[in-house]
């Protein structure tokens, strides 16, 4: 795994306006990373923003961190990353 790219050049910089994303850390702060690359995503661009975090991590980890996040990622994403991977549906939020 590349520790060394810039992750600004991969996601939109204002995913990470509460940081340094110069600093950031791909194996490090992966727990951040995942999810917040999810976080602005739209099923009209899930492809695509999927795709960019499968170049940078495996998909048991792209599951892992999203089921593990306080980040307000959209159920709809959530369930679009189950499905991706075939693994059992979950939710962020439920009513």
């Amino acid at each position: 795994m590349n520790k060394s790219v810039n992750i600004a050049s991969i996601f939109p910089k204002h995913l990470f306006w509460d940081m340094d994303y110069n600093k950031l850390n791909l194996s490090r702060d992966k727990e951040i990373i995942i999810p917040r690359a999810l976080y602005a995503t739209t099923p009209d661009t899930f492809e695509e923003d999927i795709k960019k975090l499968e170049s940078l991590y495996s998909s048991k980890m792209i599951v892992k961190y999203l089921k593990q996040t306080t980040e307000n990622v959209s159920n709809k994403i959530c369930l679009l990353v189950a499905k991706r991977y075939n693994v059992e549906p979950f939710v962020r939020f439920s009513l």
